[in-house]
Parts: structure tokens; sequence; C-alpha cells
């Protein structure tokens, strides 16, 4: 994984894919899923390092905006925002969490008669209502272009043989 500026001057991160669908000006790239398991020392002990093992690795695949005019089996390399993805991952787990405690807290101040059940239905209401804002969250940052993976280089270059019947 490299790091890069964007010509926003903005830190991209870099990673490797191949080009498997062309769709209009953007590609379907897949990216084989790599871990730091392999480095840790704790990886035997590790919860991680467990699901990888069971479940396996799968290939990710994202559509990115292409550019550089990639084509399919094209080995490219995908750069995606590092303060977007920072920012998803703070809402993806911050919300949640937040909507936990004020829902609890909300449940326990106005449950009159019954605090902890009043608590625990606020808490889930709460959970509720932030993976309901996340969903237009995440619809909202996909349609903005700066947030969107964009193909940066190739990798490899295909070469095109023709053969000739002539003498």
């Amino acid at each position: 994984m490299l790091y890069l500026l964007n010509e926003n001057l903005e830190v991209m991160i870099e990673e490797r894919g191949r080009v498997i669908a062309i769709v209009g000006d953007q590609a379907h790239v897949t990216a084989e899923r790599r871990s730091a398991c392999g480095q840790c020392n704790v990886s035997n002990a590790c919860g991680t390092s467990l699901l990888e093992r069971v479940f396996g690795r799968h290939p990710v695949e994202l559509l990115a905006h292409n550019p550089i005019g990639a084509q399919v089996g094209d080995e490219v390399v995908v750069g995606l925002s590092e303060l977007g993805l920072l920012r998803t991952a703070a809402a993806a787990y911050l919300v949640p969490i937040l909507g936990l405690i004020i829902g609890a807290s909300a449940g326990e101040r106005f449950g009159g008669a019954y605090p902890e059940i009043a608590s625990v239905l606020g808490a889930l209401g709460g959970l509720v209502l932030a993976f309901w804002w996340l969903r237009g969250y995440s619809v909202a940052m996909a349609q903005r272009p700066e947030r969107q993976p964009v193909i940066l280089r190739r990798l490899n270059s295909r070469v095109s043989v023709t053969l000739n019947d002539a003498p």
C-alpha cells in the first residue's frame, strides 16, 4: 500500500487490481484482500486471523473512475482518498456507538416507572436511527466524485501481435 498526492494535493491510498469489466468511463476492478495477519506475532490468538482462516479471503470488487482508458485484463493501480476513507470509517464506527449511548440515555431519562426497559428500547431505537443515517451518508458520499476510487496507472502493457499469412 503506497501513498500519493492527487491533483488536489490530497493523499491517496493505492491498491493493485485487475480490470474485469468496462462500463462507460468506469471500470470494475477486482483486488485481493490483504491482511497484516502474516506479520503479527499473535496471529494464532487473534480473532481477525481466526475469521480469515474460517471464511477465507475473497477478492473485493469496486467501481473506479477510468481516466486512463484501462481495458479488461489490465493490471492497474487504484487510488482512494485517504481523507474520505478515514471519514467513512469514523462515521461507520462512531455513529452507531453514539446512537446507542444517546438512545439509552434518553430512554432512561424519559422511561418513567421502568427506566431499564426504556433504556434498552431507547438504545435499540438509537442504533436503528444511526444505521438509517449511515445509509443516507454512504449514498451521499458515493455520489461525490472526489470520494470515488480512480485508476491511476497501468502496471502492465498488453502486447498485441498480428500474424500475416503473406510469404
